[in-house]
């Protein structure tokens, strides 16, 4: 028992949560029955990795036994539903460790920020404020982790005024603004409506001057600027930016310009992004196709990528250059990071109203494809409008 339970948690710590449950199982056709610290293993090497079915199911084994988690197996399992949005069984855990008989097993402060996190992923803000609330009552301050979920959920319910009594809330409890929360408080931006936007610029120059003042460059008319000097403030700005945040501040860069029309200064971001690596790999060609590959971007700078790639397809058609058989678009498929109806649909109904000749791929999910002889008909009609309109 020794060897498989130290085996179990050697998987679980190096993330590999197959190899544990392969163990788990010939442990189980040896004869040995697991014990407190065989589950406990599991729940790590699962909740982890996000087995989220896995885990539940070790952890309701657990309680069939009148086994107790200790208070780190609950969060485990917590922060687990936070990542995979798994909102009432997180509420059916807080409630079953709550009502648990040992001191040891009730909430701390990581307990209920992943609570907070669960319902403001969710937009639950009423659930999430509630919870709040349960949290100072218990002793515990609010932490910048739970500033940064009550601002995402305050964003995604419009709340502005909400988000700026959250961001003063940080000098209140001598906490700072870090990156992460810099990086949501940027994000709720992409989602506010222009005549609050200042409200946010505000808070956003206090947080992060470099940032706060690209963004006042995009949302103030009356700033002024000499010519190149956003390119250069944005190539300094993300330059100078971790590695966890950078594609994260530039995403919302582009999708905040692409949301008040700047389409220049989103092309302009678009190209500090390309030159840093930011985004790598989004244009690519072969013999038989090129494909402008947009899955990991979120949808301003997937538009914006669209429409530096048209203008490059009119460079080749103007230069001579020969179209393969095949042009293809990869939005990818299912539920996308940024959008709700995902990159795939959105884009059908933006080639729609290009009048593109892209059409989805019925054996290629997320793929839209042309025909050579399509798409030069369709660039060539585009020249044509556009000289008349001129």
């Amino acid at each position: 028992m020794t060897v498989y339970n130290s085996l179990l948690d050697a998987m679980g710590r190096a993330r590999r949560p197959w190899q544990a449950k392969n163990i788990y199982g010939e442990m189980l056709s040896n004869g040995f029955q697991p014990s407190w610290g065989t589950y406990a293993s599991l729940i790590r090497a699962y909740g982890r990795a996000r087995y989220s079915e896995d885990a539940l199911k070790i952890y309701k084994e657990m309680k069939e036994k009148g086994l107790e988690l200790s208070v780190v197996l609950y969060n485990t399992l917590l922060a687990m539903c936070a990542d995979v949005g798994l909102t009432d069984e997180a509420v059916n855990i807080f409630e079953e460790m709550k009502s648990s008989a040992s001191e040891t097993c009730q909430p701390d402060s990581w307990t209920y920020s992943s609570l907070i996190t669960i319902f403001s992923c969710s937009g639950k803000v009423s659930e999430a404020e509630f919870t709040l609330n349960e949290m100072i009552e218990a002793g515990f301050e609010p932490n910048i982790f739970v500033l940064t979920s009550l601002v995402q959920c305050y964003g995604k319910a419009g709340q502005t005024d909400d988000v700026v009594r959250t961001f003063d809330r940080l000098s209140d409890l001598g906490l700072s603004a870090d990156e992460r929360f810099t990086g949501c408080l940027l994000n709720v931006l992409t989602q506010t409506a222009k005549e609050d936007l200042h409200k946010l610029t505000i808070c956003l120059e206090r947080a992060n001057p470099k940032l706060g003042y690209m963004v006042k460059l995009l949302v103030d008319d009356e700033v002024e600027e000499e010519e190149g000097a956003f390119k250069k403030h944005a190539a300094e700005l993300l330059d100078c930016a971790t590695t966890d945040v950078r594609k994260a501040y530039c995403s919302c860069l582009i999708d905040i310009c692409v949301n008040l029309n700047q389409l220049e200064r989103s092309c302009e971001l678009l190209d500090v992004g390309l030159t840093l690596n930011i985004y790598t790999d989004i244009m690519s060609r072969t013999a038989t196709q090129w494909s402008l590959h947009l899955k990991s971007l979120s949808l301003g700078a997937a538009l914006t990528a669209l429409h530096i790639w048209v203008n490059d397809l009119n460079k080749a058609l103007e230069s001579g250059e020969k179209f393969p058989s095949l042009l293809g678009i990869n939005t990818g498929h299912g539920k996308h990071k940024y959008s709700e109806k995902g990159l795939a649909g959105v884009f059908e109904s933006h080639l729609k109203e290009l009048n593109a000749p892209f059409h989805e791929a019925p054996d290629k999910a997320g793929w839209f494809l042309t025909t050579k002889v399509a798409a030069t008909s369709w660039l060539e009609s585009r020249c044509a409008q556009e000289v008349v309109a001129a």
